[in-house]
């Protein structure tokens, strides 16, 4: 029996984006005590997300008036289970995916809506770093980082390799430098992936479960990476995991994420310890 056709849903109708004072002053109010970002005065969120909605083939709703603000150097770690959206998220701030209707911002400028936008510049200035590495297998471990460089940028190759060796050395692959990818494990291919990443020096980096795809014993060596990235690089950068103990340690935010909205954000030690909502603890407690 052919089973019925899910019907259309409607295209949700969401207000214009804020001007950009009266959304800082607002992101500053509700956001200083869910966050260890310091604040600087008059400073502007780097991430403004409004009322994001994403549906696919018009009938299942992924995002849901999805509302959210990254500051500037601030590290948030989003969690949730599979299918609450999470993902969905992070490939809509850099357009990989195409939100159905509301509104992002990056640095105030808005980069949905009917407006062109320079995808190459936006993916420029935000980086990502996918579950599978994505690297250019005919490629070396320094000419996958030097190639966004030379193309994207424009560096000439001199320059690039000089960074792609500042970067591989930062990551402990300088070794493996001119190793083809099926010449390194998992983890390494990872650790390239991030070096390619942070050498195009953008304004936020984005993370899509960058541990998902590894055997376990490689995992700490990718998460080490991201550590010494939080604590000491200052860049910004939005990160789903389901690593807690990372999120614990290195988070300036803990986001939680179900059905497609934010069921809960806040510091680590509040999210973890005292979770205000019980599907926040349910979801913590089966996996800590």
């Amino acid at each position: 029996m052919v089973g019925k056709r899910k019907a259309k849903l409607e295209l949700p109708v969401v207000p214009p984006p804020l001007g950009a004072e009266e959304a800082a002053r607002g992101a500053f109010a509700a956001d200083r005590d869910l966050t260890s970002h310091h604040f600087v005065e008059g400073e502007h969120p780097i991430v403004r997300i409004e009322h994001l909605n994403k549906t696919f083939d018009g009938t299942t709703q992924v995002l849901r008036d999805v509302n959210l603000n990254v500051w500037p150097g601030e590290v948030v770690v989003v969690l949730g289970p599979s299918g609450s959206g999470k993902s969905t998220m992070l490939r809509c701030i850099n357009l990989l995916e195409i939100p159905t209707a509301g509104h992002i911002l990056i640095e105030d400028e808005e980069i949905t809506g009917k407006g062109a936008t320079d995808v190459n510049k936006l993916r420029r200035d935000v980086g990502m770093v996918f579950q599978s590495f994505n690297l250019f297998p005919h490629l070396t471990a320094k000419e996958n980082v030097m190639i966004g460089q030379t193309k994207v940028l424009g560096k000439s190759k001199g320059e690039a390799e000089k960074e792609a060796l500042i970067q591989l050395e930062a990551v402990g692959l300088l070794d493996r430098a001119d190793y083809k990818p099926a010449a390194l494990s998992g983890g390494q291919q990872q650790r390239v992936a991030i070096a390619r990443a942070v050498a195009m020096h953008p304004n936020v980096i984005l993370f899509d479960e960058p541990t998902s795809a590894l055997d376990p014993e490689l995992v700490r060596g990718v998460l080490d990476v991201m550590r010494d990235l939080a604590e000491n690089s200052g860049m910004t950068m939005i990160i789903v995991t389901h690593e807690m103990g990372f999120a614990r340690d290195v988070a300036d935010r803990v986001v939680f994420m179900e059905d497609g909205v934010v069921v809960e954000q806040g510091r680590p030690e509040k999210v973890f310890d005292h979770p205000e909502n019980q599907r926040t603890a349910e979801f913590l407690g089966s996996i800590e």
